[in-house]
């Protein structure tokens, strides 16, 4: 049995008493019967039974916050024996308050709050006192609110504070009950094989959307099933190409999907922003040409010839990712400097320059690191493969793929029906340009998927993704700035989510963070159903003036990041180091986190940084603030800059494969990095195929990983490299 604070054995507490049951019941008959009774007319709801509850604390595992608000008299929350505590329900979506029921156990607070909060963050105070009697308090409240908090300040007992049930009602605050379904906006085109002018209008985005990089178009152009020819879809910012069939052999353009670089003079090296999907591709010339960087997802293709990843003249281009696709002929790496490739089948691979990984890869080639520069891992430990929008006959539905288990090659072909289940149209909310917050919360709350399509949205309170199994599709590079330093979204302690196909833009107030998955402290696992992360890209200035404390954080067991670019901007507008501050890229609390195709860039302090066991990276790419104006600045105690990722000395189990890190120092060439890679030397944490790279000598490496390692020199750019660590 637990100890009292005076190392007394703790008796058993008892229930709550039968006299003070009975007499609320009758209580509440008598209002219900009173004529005039405002209990009778207002008929609350109870809106927090079930709903997730948090707490500053418990008392041991057998007592949960979510044990409060269960409906079960017989199962209680209890904190910690210290003051203060607290323990808030997110109702899930706006509410009227009228009523807040408290039902103490023995120990219970003689001082306390009720707070009220839109956000989680900001709260207010709608009832307090100090002198509580304990037992059932039912108080009368005011206001509207998401979730509501009890806020104890000082115990009555030796114990901590412990409550049967906290229950509040009141009547949800959602106006009209939103449709599903719906057209797609005027910024989804959609093609059939007898539309004509098809070459016109592609031509037309591409003209506008080429050099658009910090622009506000967002175009989707989508494919109906059946052959099209003689097309060349040039593909710039904020453009995304897809076929509208289960299988993109449904789909087939006897023609090319081209990305290149004359925009920019034939570097590659800023072709960020656009994506291509579910399409099978003749190419005119027997090879099709995809010269990108980051945040250019190249998935579920079906190229019938070769793939160029490089532009023409062969500049230079620098990272990107191809998954679920199959490249009969064979793809020319050429001058990309790295590239992650999942889960396909390819006819061959040639060149490379730094770090070139893959998982899962039929045809790709051996394990060869550092020289040639290629990680090749069998498999793929788990993924799932991005939802997507297809057409059943002339119904638009968004097929959801099932997880799968040490995956090697595509998961469609052959003639065999998908694995996983479709969600027909009228089952998501179509966001627009200009839904507010409120709206897309209200949508959720109802029960619906979100479908955003292309364009800006700016959200004044965080969207709320509170329920199991829900999908958050964009189309286009639809773009979420949060205003007011808010989160721009939040998923819930729950599981299946899925988020796929949206960048988030930081406003010029300082975030938090811009996207959080799941609440911090959470026990649950999520294995059987985990979470999903996949080309949800996040920015921090470039397209004006932006800060956050921390881009992404990862609360949640067993999510999957499958493709992510955290990009804290070094050009464009709203640009300084202190301008668009941004201290922390990618942070993971969470165990059995897997990252595949982590891109993250530019940051303040660190790029990344895991605090959750048994977390796995497969690639990663980083490049290190450039405008860091002096050693001073990124002086991290003793220790010469912030790492780029970071292990957290408590970890005891971890794992990466294909990681490097770059420093262009170019404000202070003189700054020297200490290491690129910081983890614990156990055995359990494990490196294989690590490098770092001075580009053109702005700033040098020391070492590696930790003090482990050759340090980078001079201006020739040669990386310093290691097969492995401890």
């Amino acid at each position: 049995m637990p100890l009292t604070p005076t190392g007394r054995t703790r008796l058993p507490r008892p229930g709550p008493s039968l006299a003070v049951t009975l007499a609320s019941t009758l209580v509440a008959a008598l209002l219900v019967l009173l004529p005039g009774s405002t209990t009778a007319q207002a008929a609350p709801v109870l809106l927090s039974q079930g709903r997730p509850a948090t707490a500053s604390s418990t008392e041991g595992a057998g007592t949960p916050a979510s044990a409060a608000v269960d409906g079960d008299n017989g199962t209680r929350w209890s904190s910690q024996f210290a003051d203060p505590q607290w323990i808030q329900v997110d109702l899930g979506a706006t509410a009227r308050l009228s009523q807040v029921v408290l039902r103490w156990e023995t120990a219970h607070a003689r001082a306390y709050r009720i707070e009220l909060s839109e956000n989680g963050t900001d709260w207010t105070t709608a009832y307090s006192t100090s002198a509580a009697p304990g037992g059932v308090q039912t108080l009368d409240i005011t206001g509207t609110a998401r979730h509501v908090r009890v806020y104890g300040t000082q115990r009555a007992t030796a114990w901590g504070y412990s409550l049967w049930e906290f229950q509040v009602y009141g009547t949800t605050d959602t106006g009209p009950t939103l449709p599903g379904g719906g057209d797609l906006g005027p910024n989804v085109i959609v093609f059939d094989p007898s539309t004509p002018g098809i070459q016109a209008r592609l031509d037309q985005v591409f003209q506008q959307q080429e050099s658009a990089q910090f622009g506000s178009g967002r175009y989707q152009f989508l494919f109906k099933p059946g052959t099209y020819h003689g097309l060349n879809a040039q593909i710039g910012f904020y453009t995304a190409i897809s076929g509208l069939g289960l299988s993109p052999d449904d789909t087939t353009i006897n023609g090319d999907v081209t990305v290149d670089a004359g925009w920019f003079n034939g570097n590659a090296t800023q072709n960020f922003w656009r994506s291509a999907e579910n399409l099978a591709l003749n190419p005119v010339n027997g090879t099709d040409r995809w010269a990108v960087s980051q945040a250019a997802p190249f998935r579920r293709m079906h190229v019938k010839g070769g793939l160029n990843l490089a532009p023409s003249g062969y500049g230079w281009a620098s990272g990107g990712y191809i998954a679920d696709s199959r490249i009969d002929g064979q793809v020319g790496n050429y001058s990309q400097q790295q590239w992650y490739t999942r889960d396909s089948s390819i006819g061959g691979w040639s060149n490379g320059v730094w770090n070139q990984v893959f998982s899962g890869t039929q045809g790709a080639p051996a394990q060869g690191f550092p020289n040639p520069p290629y990680t090749t891992l069998d498999t793929t430990p788990i993924s799932r493969e991005k939802p997507f929008l297809y057409l059943d006959g002339n119904d638009y539905k968004v097929f959801v793929p099932a997880k799968r288990v040490n995956a090697r090659g595509t998961s469609w072909g052959n003639g065999a029906a998908p694995h996983g289940s479709s969600v027909p149209l009228s089952q998501f909310y179509v966001v627009k340009p200009g839904a507010s917050a409120a709206t897309i919360n209200r949508a959720l709350a109802q029960g619906l998927h979100l479908l955003f399509t292309p364009g800006v949205y700016h959200v004044d309170r965080t969207i709320e993704v509170n329920r199991p199994g829900t999908v958050v599709l964009g189309l286009g590079l639809a773009t979420i700035i949060p205003d007011n330093g808010v989160t721009a979204m939040k998923v819930g302690d729950v599981d299946g989510v899925r988020l796929a196909g949206f960048l988030i833009d930081a406003g010029p107030v300082n975030s938090p963070s811009l996207l959080e998955i799941g609440p911090a402290g959470t026990t649950t696992d999520h294995a059987a159903d985990p979470t999903t992360v996949q080309d949800v890209f996040i920015r921090v200035g470039g397209a004006g003036p932006g800060r956050a404390t921390v881009g992404m954080v990862v609360n949640n067991h067993d999510t999957i990041v499958d493709h992510t670019w955290i990009w804290r901007a070094d050009h464009g507008d709203g640009v300084g180091w202190e301008t668009n501050r941004s201290d922390y890229g990618f942070r993971v609390n969470g165990d059995d986190v897997l990252a595949t195709g982590l891109f993250v860039e530019h940051f303040n302090k660190y790029d990344v940084q895991w605090n959750g066991e048994r977390g796995r990276t497969i690639f990663f790419q980083n490049e290190k603030a450039y405008d860091a104006p002096n050693q001073a600045a990124i002086q991290n105690g003793s220790i010469k800059g912030y790492a780029a990722y970071q292990v957290a000395g408590s970890v005891e189990v971890h794992e990466g494969w294909g990681l490097g890190s770059y420093c262009y120092y170019n404000v202070d060439p003189t700054i020297r990095q200490e290491h690129g890679f910081q983890a614990p030397v156990k055995p359990g944490v494990k490196f294989h195929d690590l490098l770092v790279v001075s580009l053109g000598g702005n700033g040098q490496y020391e070492h590696v990983i930790n003090s482990t390692g050759a340090p980078t020199s001079g201006t020739s750019t040669v990386p310093s490299t290691l097969l492995s660590f401890p």
